[in-house]
C-alpha cells in the first residue's frame, strides 16, 4: 500500500481526528486531579487551555467545510505559537506533558497537510520552506506559511502571560518553623491535592521522628493551586500563631486536610467553626508577609508540583523530591544517616 497516497486521500479525516485528540488533551488537563501542576498561561486574559480547545474546534470547522487553505494557515500560525510556548517551558525548566502532547497533535496535523510550493527559485524555496496555502475568498492568491508561522509567533509574544508558581502576597516575615537541628526539611503541599491527602498520614509520623530526634528544622509551605487553599493556609498560620507546640500544629494541619477532603467548607466562617468543633486553637493575624516568604521558597527551590519536599542536609546539600513515594524514601534515608553535631 502507498502510505503517502493513503495519507493524502484521508488527510481531512485524519486532521479532524488529530484536532479532536488535541481537544481531549486540553480537557484532560483541565479536569485531571491526580497531581498538582502550576504551569499556567493565558492569552489576553483567556486561559490557554480554553484557547487551545477553541483553536482545535476552528480547525475542525474549517476542515469539515473544505477550507483547507484556511486550515493550513491556521496550523502554520499554531507552529509559531507553539515555538514560543516551548521556549517559555525551556526557560522556566518545566515541561508540561499535556502542552507537549497538544503540540504534537498540531505538528502532526501540519505535516499531514503540508504541500510543496509551486515556485522553484531560491526566494520561492526559502519563503515556501513550510509550504503555502490558498487565501480564503481569494483563491488565486497564495500565502507562504512561513509568514503565518512568524505572525503566530509575534502574536503570542505580545499577548501571552505565563507563570510556573502560584502567588500569595507582599512584604516579608519569618516563616513558622518547628524543631531544631543542623538540617532543614521543607514540605510543599496543598490541602486539596489528592496525592498530598494520601501522603499526609504516612508523612506525619516521619516528621514527628525528625522533630523529636532533633534532626532538622521543619517548615511547611502551602501551595495555593486550588481556589480555597489560601483560606486554609491562612488558618494554618493562625493555628501556628496560637503558640502551640509542634504536635498542636500537626493536629491543626491534620484537621485542615480532613476538612478539605470533605469539600464542603469553602468560606471563612464555616472553616473557623469546623476547626473549633475539632478543638483547634487559632489566633488571627496578618499572614501576607508569610505568603510572600513562601513565594520566595517556591521560586528558590523551583517547586512546580505537589507534594514536594526539599531536604537541606548539612552533610550532602539540598535535594528536591516529588511524589509521595520519593518523599518518604528520601526522608527515610535522611533519618538513617549519622546525625551531624
Amino acid at each position: 500500500m502507498d502510505a503517502p497516497a493513503w495519507l493524502k486521500r484521508n488527510r481531512r479525516t485524519l486532521t479532524i481526528l488529530l484536532a479532536a485528540a488535541g481537544i481531549a488533551i486540553m480537557l484532560l488537563y483541565t479536569y485531571c486531579d491526580t497531581a498538582c501542576s502550576y504551569l499556567k498561561g493565558d492569552i489576553l486574559g483567556i486561559d490557554l487551555k480554553v484557547v487551545g480547545i477553541a483553536y482545535m474546534l476552528l480547525i475542525i470547522g474549517l476542515t469539515v467545510g473544505g477550507e483547507m487553505g484556511a486550515t493550513r494557515m491556521l496550523l502554520a500560525s499554531g507552529l509559531g505559537v507553539e515555538a514560543h510556548l516551548f521556549w517559555f517551558q525551556y526557560e522556566e525548566e518545566v515541561y508540561c506533558p499535556f502542552c507537549l502532547a497538544f503540540a504534537a497533535t498540531l505538528i502532526s496535523a501540519f505535516v499531514l497537510n503540508h504541500e510543496k510550493p509551486a515556485g522553484r527559485g531560491l526566494k520561492e524555496r526559502l519563503l515556501g520552506v513550510l509550504g503555502e496555502a490558498e487565501v480564503p475568498f481569494f483563491r488565486a492568491a497564495r500565502v507562504p506559511l512561513l509568514l503565518m508561522a512568524v505572525l503566530g509567533y509575534l502574536f503570542i509574544t505580545v499577548t501571552f502571560s505565563g507563570s510556573v508558581t502560584p502567588a500569595y502576597g507582599v512584604e516579608k516575615s519569618p516563616i513558622p518553623s518547628f524543631g531544631k537541628g543542623p538540617s532543614q526539611v521543607i514540605v510543599f503541599t496543598d490541602y486539596f491535592c489528592r496525592p498530598c491527602q494520601g501522603l499526609e498520614p504516612n508523612l506525619e509520623p516521619m516528621l514527628e521522628k525528625i522533630h523529636d530526634r532533633g534532626r532538622a528544622e521543619i517548615v511547611f509551605v502551602d501551595m495555593p493551586v486550588h481556589r480555597e487553599t489560601p483560606l486554609y493556609a491562612r488558618y494554618y498560620l493562625y493555628a501556628a500563631n496560637a503558640k502551640g507546640g509542634f504536635r498542636d500544629v500537626m493536629e491543626a494541619r491534620r484537621a485542615l486536610f480532613s476538612i478539605a477532603r470533605g469539600k464542603t467548607v469553602k468560606d471563612e466562617e464555616s472553616l473557623a467553626r469546623a476547626l473549633k468543633e475539632k478543638g483547634i486553637a487559632f489566633q488571627p493575624y496578618d499572614p501576607k508577609p508569610v505568603f510572600n516568604a513562601w513565594n520566595d521558597l517556591i521560586r528558590r527551590h523551583k517547586v512546580q508540583a505537589t507534594p514536594s519536599c526539599v531536604i537541606n542536609d548539612c552533610r550532602t546539600g539540598a535535594s528536591r523530591h516529588v511524589g509521595g513515594d520519593d518523599i518518604l524514601q528520601a526522608l527515610s534515608r535522611f533519618m538513617m544517616r549519622p546525625k551531624s553535631s
